[in-house]
This record gives C-alpha cells, structure tokens and sequence, in this order.
C-alpha cells in the first residue's frame, strides 16, 4: 500500500456510515479519503465508496483504502450511487461526501454530535465550504466562496438538504425512497430530497461549522453551464411545481429583485443605444444589486482584498442573469405546454 494512501477499514457495529459516489477522480479521492481516516480517528466509521464506472486508477484508489468498495458496471450517477451506498449502510445514520471534499478534522464529531446531542429530533443536516478553496483563479475562488457564505447565512433551520457533507438517518431516508434516480440525478437532487423531507415534516438543521474544503477547479463556461443545466433548470422546475419551500437559501424575495433588476438592467443597456437616458436604469440597477448584496461583497473584500471583490462583480452580475433566462426558459415552457 502506497505511503500516502489513507487507512478507513469498515468497522462492526459502526456509529456513521459515510458513502463517497465518486467517477474518474483518483486524486481527489485519496485527499478526501485521508481526510476522513483523520476525522474518523476517533469515531467507528463504516467508510463506502460507491465506484461508478471509473475508466482510470479511481477503483485502485478506494480499494487501497480499506474501505467497503462498490463498483458499478456502468456510469449511472450520484442519486444511483448514494442511494446504493445507503443500501449497503450498516449505522443508523449515513453520512454523504463529495469525493472532491476535504473534510475538516472535526466535521465527523460534530455531525454525530448534532444528532444525538445538539438536536436529537433533527432527522437531516449539512454543513458549508470553508473559505479557502484549493482552486487559485477568481471564478473557482468566487464560485466556491459564494457557496460558503450562501450557507453562512442560511437558516439554521433548513428547507433544503446538500449531500458534499451532509447526513441523515437511514430509516427517514429510506421511508422516503432516497434521491430521484430519474429527473434529478446529478440535478440538485439533493435540493429535491430536502424539499421532500421538509414537505413531509422532518427537521433539517444546517450547521455551518461543519465544513469542508472543496478542491474542485472552475471554468468559467464550466460554472455557467453547471449553474443553469444542473442547477437553475431544474430548481426553477422544483419551484414552479410548488415542491420548494419559499425563501429557501439562495430563492428568497431579495435575489429574486436582484435577478429582476440584472435582467432589467441589461435590457436597458442595450436600448440605451436609441434612447441614451435608459443607461441611467441600467446603472441605477447594478446599484441596486450592490447594495442588496453589500454583505456578500463586503466579505469578499474582508477575505480577498478589494481587486477580488471588483473582480467578482461582473461574475455575480452573470449569474443573475443567466438563473433569470433559466426560469424564465422553463416558465414559458411549462406555460406553452411544451413539456421540460
């Protein structure tokens, strides 16, 4: 066994199973796995990584890892993987890790601990990012942070459910059929979960000083493209059928003005070619998105310096817009009758 390779044997009578979905990312997967034999050093842990259908040494990664290792046939996604590694889950609750997450060394305790002395009626929970992503460059730096403070300032008492570092206990999940395996595999599945979750009365906390950092790097067409094909579109579905919890997270009345005010904004702008005091709405717009979001920039500057935050801006200011045309792509959808 090589030098770096983590030890996370299966234990009997384990008091968390963890499950790791994880496709063609060997390197991620041994730093995700070293850091949960450091935060499992005290804690009998059940560690499972679900294998789907790697082409490269990820099998050989998990296998040297001592951990239970489940190799699909075929790539089928994270709900078929999770909902396998549950499955094969000995402990009374799971706990779920993206295998591009590096735990912190006191993220297992804390879970455990939320669970049994914290809020013993909670039947679900999440953690945040931390807030020094392991990707340099502004939109992997800007993409990862936005999660970490979106979480942040989230309601502890949580609508929603987020499987990178989250857990649950295996009989509620279970009693509600788990992540979708159809329309939402690998698209916000696990917001679909929470949603359902929350509808049938179960209590989700989020705790954010349960973190982990997030080594994965971002593109800017990557982000753009996972933001509304994997996000946005399927969110807005999950809105529009009325499955969402109003308010929730990133959905409230604020980000929606702000969606509005981008969208109305550009529109200006560009019409401001023929009629030259519509810039005058378009620049009152951008205003009034930097004032709504003044907290979210003033971190930025506080943990980034102010080149970072300016820098960020035209990033924020995108993906409004771009979740704005998503809703309204599958609003008009769904008026017209065209199907999804």
């Amino acid at each position: 066994m090589p030098a770096d390779t983590p030890s996370v044997g299966a234990s009997n009578n384990p008091e968390v199973s963890i499950v790791i979905p994880v496709y063609n990312n060997p390197d991620d997967l041994l730093r995700c796995l070293n850091a949960l034999a450091a935060a499992t050093a005290n804690v009998n842990a059940q560690i499972i990584v679900v294998d789907d259908g790697s082409t490269d040494d990820t099998g050989v990664v998990a296998a040297q890892s001592g951990a239970k290792v489940i190799r699909l046939d075929q790539q089928s996604g994270q709900s078929v993987g999770r909902n396998i590694g549950v499955a094969n889950a000995e402990a009374d609750i799971v706990m779920f890790v993206d295998s591009d997450v590096v735990v912190a060394i006191d993220s297992v305790e804390k879970m455990l601990a939320l669970f049994r002395e914290t809020d013993p009626e909670v039947s679900a929970a999440f953690g945040a990012y931390d807030d020094s992503p392991d990707a340099p460059g502004l939109t992997s730096q800007y993409r990862n942070l936005l999660h970490h403070f979106t979480h942040q300032v989230g309601a502890r008492d949580a609508s929603t459910f987020w499987s990178g570092c989250g857990a649950i206990r295996r009989e509620v999940f279970e009693a509600v059929g788990g992540f979708n395996e159809d329309f939402y595999n690998g698209r916000v599945e696990d917001i679909e979960l929470g949603y359902r979750l929350k509808n049938l009365g179960h209590r989700i906390a989020l705790d954010p000083t349960i973190q982990g950092k997030h080594l994965k790097a971002w593109t800017l067409w990557g982000m753009v493209k996972t933001d509304v094909f994997s996000r946005a579109i399927p969110w807005t579905r999950l809105l529009l059928e009325g499955a969402a919890p109003k308010g929730d997270l990133n959905t409230g009345s604020a980000q929606k003005l702000c969606v509005a005010a981008v969208l109305l904004g550009g529109l200006c702008l560009v019409l401001s070619f023929i009629m030259p005091t519509l810039l005058f709405v378009s620049l009152a717009s951008l205003a009034l998105v930097l004032i709504i979001n003044r907290d979210w920039f003033g971190f930025l500057a506080r943990h980034r310096g102010l080149g970072f935050m300016f820098g960020a801006i035209p990033l924020h200011v995108l993906y409004y817009a771009y979740s704005g045309l998503a809703y309204a792509y599958v609003w008009l959808r769904m008026r017209s009758g065209w199907g999804y």
